[in-house]
């Protein structure tokens, strides 16, 4: 079975969009959707109508701390996330608001476990952006024996950490495109990058595929219209590095 990884969508549905698009011509059968559906963009309604639709056909979908801001956000919070949700949360109506907080924060199937952040405390919405991060990942795990792959969102980035013999893991950047061999000996750790908001110089969205029958991982990049994306932030009077960062990519 292929399935399809998204994560930090941010409210950008043309991302979105293009992102389901290419899984569907790509061939996954399923989706998973690993939280931050909300925040920064413009078209958060859009987005949720979505996901919600997506839901009802069986696809998993986590929460992101973005997605709890917009449920119960704190007034006068002045961190970038913070700054869009009180008008993220008046866009949004009772029903979608009730969907996103009732969002969990993990989600195990077999050997797989999906989660926004870490699973070192999901919660508190770590980083796993190094080796020792994505290590204390893959160390919660041991509650949960089995678990091979870990796949989490959160970063914006996409990359790749595994354990071998040892207890040290080892790192490296994926090639779009390219399927990358996850032999169930090792223990893995991905980041699938953002969907809706990539933060590498790259514009272009960012999703992953995981073939659970070859076990075999794909991290893509596609192109949308980011312009378009940018266009709406500015027309809802939001803050223009938001839309500033969609056309740089970071």
């Amino acid at each position: 079975m292929k399935l399809a990884l998204l994560s930090d969508i941010h409210s950008n549905v043309q991302a979105l969009d293009a992102c389901l698009e290419h899984a569907e011509a790509a061939g996954a059968q399923r989706f998973a959707l690993l939280g931050d559906l909300v925040g920064y963009g413009a078209d958060p309604v859009a987005v949720v109508q979505r996901v919600m639709q997506l839901a009802g056909d069986g696809a998993i979908v986590l929460k992101g701390n973005h997605d709890e801001m917009a449920v119960t956000p704190e007034g006068g919070n002045k961190t970038l996330g913070g700054s869009t949700a009180d008008w993220t949360h008046a866009q949004l109506d009772a029903q979608q608001r009730a969907f996103l907080d009732q969002l969990p924060m993990t989600h195990r199937e077999d050997a797989v476990l999906l989660v926004h952040a870490s699973v070192d405390s999901p919660e508190r919405w770590r980083y796993v952006d190094d080796e020792r991060s994505a290590g204390a990942s893959l160390d919660a795990c041991a509650e949960q024996p089995g678990v091979h792959y870990v796949f989490g969102g959160h970063v914006h980035q996409q990359m790749l950490y595994y354990r071998g013999t040892g207890r040290g893991l080892m790192k490296f950047a994926p090639t779009p495109g390219v399927a990358i061999p996850m032999p169930r000996h090792r223990q893995w750790v991905a980041t699938i990058g953002s969907v809706g908001q990539p933060r590498d110089g790259d514009p272009r969205a960012m999703y992953a595929m995981f073939d659970l029958s070859s076990a075999q991982v794909a991290f893509h990049r596609v192109p949308y219209d980011f312009q378009s994306a940018a266009a709406a932030i500015r027309a809802a009077g939001l803050p223009e590095f938001f839309a500033k960062r969609l056309e740089d990519g970071r």
